[in-house]
């Protein structure tokens, strides 16, 4: 066995081992507050990280830090509610670890969600923006050695996110009357805000909305060959104009917006 795939295989083993074997076709990562999803799954296995080998154990608010494996759509799915971000001083192998794992269960397709600040001008609080492209301003995960058993030393990032997958989730929105936004995320480290200075240069160098993760776990699902669907919950603005209840409107918003988010991956896994 090679020593690359060791520790990878030892989390593959213990997850198989908790769920009777199974082998899902679709990996999905729940973001802060984006956890309700995993509970729509029927005949659930859960794990908690802690349990499984090699996972770190998240620490950020709103992270339930637990693995659900089962059945949504009518097809086998594994969820992560909770994800690992750098900014919690974790390694990007750390961060991306889980990535791997799930490609060795046998999952093809990844959906990732986020909760990100807009930096779009016409953007709301609420709005669900599909991840068109993005841009990278962490350490990238594959630096180091490469791991030959999983992708090329070179992957293509032209097209992080998969084409069919995106026009796939707007022709059910608009079945389902959910409007979307067509973006690009930009991923800082965290774990402190962006400046103002910093918020005007990422507009001008194209971006729609930021956040701490998803990224990295991107660049790993792509160099393991798998499709990707990204989507980010637009819970607050970038501007210096918002109203004395900010705080309020925003949890109100992105709950609304979680519950169409969840709905539309359901919509989606069930169509693939």
């Amino acid at each position: 066995m090679s020593e690359i795939l060791a520790p990878y295989l030892k989390a593959v083993e213990y997850i198989r081992s908790k769920s009777g074997g199974a082998k899902p076709e679709i990996g999905v990562i729940l973001g802060s507050g984006l956890g309700s999803l995993g509970e729509q799954i029927e005949n659930p296995s859960i794990i908690p990280y802690n349990e499984i080998p090699g996972f770190p154990v998240s620490t950020a608010i709103g992270h339930k830090s637990r693995l659900v494996i089962g059945d949504l759509g009518g097809k086998k799915v594994v969820a992560m509610q909770g994800r690992f971000h750098f900014y919690e001083g974790y390694t990007m192998e750390q961060v991306t670890f889980p990535i791997r794992v799930l490609k060795l269960l046998g999952i093809n397709y990844l959906f990732v969600s986020n909760a990100a600040g807009g930096l779009n001008l016409s953007y709301r609080v609420g709005d669900l923006m599909v991840i068109k492209d993005q841009i990278n301003m962490m350490p990238n995960p594959l630096i180091g050695p490469n791991a030959e058993e999983f992708g090329p030393r070179f992957p293509d990032m032209t097209h992080p996110y998969d084409v069919e997958l995106r026009r796939l989730a707007f022709r059910l929105a608009r079945e389902m009357g959910i409007h979307l936004q067509d973006g690009v995320y930009v991923a800082c480290t965290g774990p402190s805000y962006e400046t103002r200075a910093e918020y005007k240069f990422f507009r001008v160098i194209g971006s729609d909305a930021v956040g701490m993760s998803t990224v990295p776990e991107v660049i790993v699902a792509r160099h393991c060959g798998l499709k990707v669907f990204g989507m980010s919950v637009i819970t607050d603005l970038a501007r210096e104009d918002m109203p004395d209840d900010y705080v309020k409107e925003i949890v109100k918003a992105a709950n609304q917006a979680t519950s169409k988010m969840t709905a539309l991956f359901e919509k989606m896994i069930a169509a693939i």
